[in-house]
C-alpha cells in the first residue's frame, strides 16, 4: 500500500511571534508526501488540521470545498449547537481528494496521480499532525476568548468539533 506523510514546522501566529494570546489561527509550513509526490505550502495549520480530521470520516473532493492546506482560515462560523464550524478564508491553498474505499483511502492529486493508503495508517498520520498543532496551542499563553458572541461561538465550535473528531 501507499505512502502518506505530513509534516508541519515553523509554527507561528500571524505576527510571526511564537506566542500571541489574541491570535486564534495558527500558521506554519506543511509538507505532504503522497506516494512519490511532495506538496509544500505555508498555510493556516489550525484549519488544515481540522480539515484533515474531517477526512477521517468524510470524503473530500478536490476544489469542491476548502483546500486541505488553506492559505487563510480567519472567519469561523458556528452551527447552532456549537458542534461544527465552517471556516472561511481566501481561495488560495493546496488541495487533493480523499476518497474512502473500504479499509483504505484513495488520495488523488490535482494532476490525477493516485495513492491508496490503509485507513488506519492515514488516521495515525492525521492524528500525529493534528496533535502537533494542538501541542503548539497548549505551549502558548491561553487565548483571549472573544467578547463578541459570533466570534466566541465560532472559536468554541472549532475546538468542540476538533475534540469530537480527534476522539477526546
Amino acid at each position: 500500500m501507499g505512502i502518506f506523510q505530513i509534516e508541519g514546522r515553523d509554527f507561528a501566529w500571524l505576527t510571526g511571534e511564537r506566542d500571541d494570546p489574541e491570535d486564534r489561527c495558527l500558521h506554519g509550513h506543511v509538507e505532504v508526501r503522497i506516494g512519490e509526490a511532495v506538496v509544500a505550502y505555508d498555510c493556516t495549520v489550525s484549519a488544515a488540521a481540522l480539515y484533515l480530521l474531517k477526512t477521517l470520516t468524510e470524503d473530500h473532493i478536490i476544489h469542491q470545498d476548502n483546500q486541505l492546506l488553506p492559505c487563510c482560515g480567519f472567519f469561523l462560523v458556528a452551527d447552532k449547537a456549537l458542534e461544527n464550524v465552517t471556516i472561511i478564508g481566501c481561495d488560495y491553498g493546496v488541495d487533493w481528494s480523499v476518497v474512502h474505499d473500504g479499509d483504505s483511502v484513495r488520495l488523488i492529486l490535482e494532476d490525477g496521480r493516485e495513492e491508496r493508503v490503509p485507513l488506519e495508517a492515514y488516521r495515525r498520520e492525521v492524528f500525529r499532525f493534528a496533535d502537533s498543532v494542538e501541542a503548539f496551542y497548549r505551549a502558548c499563553s491561553p487565548k483571549k476568548i472573544p467578547e463578541d458572541p459570533f466570534d466566541r461561538d465560532g472559536y468554541t465550535a472549532f475546538w468542540n468539533e476538533w475534540r469530537r473528531r480527534r476522539g477526546k
